[in-house]
Order: structure tokens, then sequence, then C-alpha cells
């Protein structure tokens, strides 16, 4: 825990990412995104909560590199919990920790006097209010994560998307390419995402945007080759793309 300028508690959002169960930051600053974008829905100034920042790391060309960070308040903390993985026990572990909290701060406030009408009324308005914002919240973090779990029945168990599940899942954009014919669309002009000197993999601007990831995989006859994976985002992008309605295939 750190303090800010004004003497408040933060944190590093580098410093959450491993114990909130993510092992790189692409992609652990997805839910930081979706975060920031619930808490401007909500009427905040993301600032007010996600202040970037730098942290220094051990690695790069010098042994130290500066890498981007975020100092986060501690509702900062709440909204990536529940903005993160709920597949991931450290995203379900926050995500309880938040509920537990929450349910300690309602039982210390002081019970309402049902003994008068007054009381009651008091106590139906405090009622009326939770399910009001209860309502509110639940919609604001549909909007703020619209596209959120979309690609889950393609993703892998690292959350990224082969060139198979990849055809498959666009079949009502693509019209049913299959794998081969898929590659090959992804090498036109138009959509520039595979390269036509090393068709396996993607021009370098679409690793650093986050679009996609390269991996090394095991051949039948027992060679490692370097092969592409789509992430959730990089499908979204050639969705747009290609002009086509952002649904999976059914």
């Amino acid at each position: 825990m750190l303090l800010d300028h004004n003497g408040q508690d933060c944190w590093s959002a580098r410093d959450l990412q491993a114990p909130m169960g993510y092992d790189r930051w692409e992609r652990f600053e997805v839910a930081v995104n979706r975060a920031i974008a619930a808490a401007e829905n909500s009427g905040f100034d993301s600032l007010d909560h996600f202040r970037g920042a730098s942290k220094m790391i051990e690695g790069g060309r010098w042994g130290r590199q500066t890498v981007s960070d975020y100092r986060l308040t501690r509702y900062a903390c709440y909204l990536i919990a529940i903005n993160g993985d709920p597949r991931k026990p450290e995203i379900a572990a926050a995500q309880t920790y938040f509920a537990v909290k929450t349910r300690e701060a309602e039982v210390r406030e002081q019970p309402a006097d049902v003994s008068s009408p007054e009381g009651i009324l008091a106590l139906a308005e405090k009622y009326v209010e939770a399910a009001r914002d209860l309502v509110t919240t639940k919609r604001e973090l549909a909007i703020a994560a619209p596209k959120a779990g979309k690609w889950d029945a393609f993703c892998d168990s690292d959350g990224l998307i082969d060139m198979a599940a990849a055809a498959k899942a666009l079949t009502k954009v693509t019209g049913g390419l299959g794998r081969t014919k898929f590659m090959e669309l992804l090498r036109r002009e138009d959509i520039r995402f595979l390269q036509r000197q090393n068709p396996r993999l993607p021009y370098e601007s679409h690793t650093k945007a986050g679009r996609a990831e390269v991996k090394f995989v095991a051949t039948p006859n027992g060679q490692w080759v370097e092969q592409t994976f789509f992430t959730v985002k990089g499908l979204d992008w050639l969705v747009d793309r290609l002009g086509g309605a952002l649904l999976p295939a059914a």
C-alpha cells in the first residue's frame, strides 16, 4: 500500500496484477480499463481513482526499465475486482472480500427505529434507495463491459483463440471460411493482420496493441513452431474491420 499526493491510501496496479491472478499486464489492463469505464459511467472522475503513474521493474536491456502503472484508490480496486475474470480464484476471492466488507459496513450502521410511522417510512426509503442503486449499478456495469464473455466459448485456458476457433467464431461474418482460407483473408491488403513474408505470424503492430499473441506449439511430428493466437480484443478488432455484427457465431 502507498500514499498518494493527498496522503490517502492507494495501491499500485502493477503490485495487484499477480495477487489478482493475472500473469500478463496486458490482460490485467483489460480489467482496469473496464473498471475505469464503470467509474465514469457512475458519474465519477476516473482520474480521482485511477491516477496514471510509472514504476521501475527488473528486466529490459539495462536490467531495469520503467513501465506504465496506475495508483488506485480502494474504490478503484473494488471496481477492478468486480470487472475481472471471475474464473480466476484470486478474482473470486477479491469479489468475496469486497462483498463481506460491504456487508460489515451495513451492519455497523445504526438500525432504523421502527416504533413510529416516521421510522418505518425511513426504513422503507432506505430499501427503495438500495434497490435503485442495485438496478443502476447493474445497468452501468452492462454498459461498461458490453463485450465481456462474448468469445468465451472459443477461448483456450489462457483466454486466447487459435485460427481454427477464430474461423468458427466468425462463421456469420466470413461466410464459413475454413482455417486455411481464413488465414488467407488475414493476409489481404485491407486487413494486413498476418505477414506475407511469414504467414504464420502477425504484424508487430498487432502484438503491441494486444490483438494477438505468438506462442510455440508442438506439431504431430514433435517439432515446435510459432503460432498466432487472437486475443479477445483482436477478434473484436477483426470483426469491426470486416464490417460484421459484433456477435459470435451460433
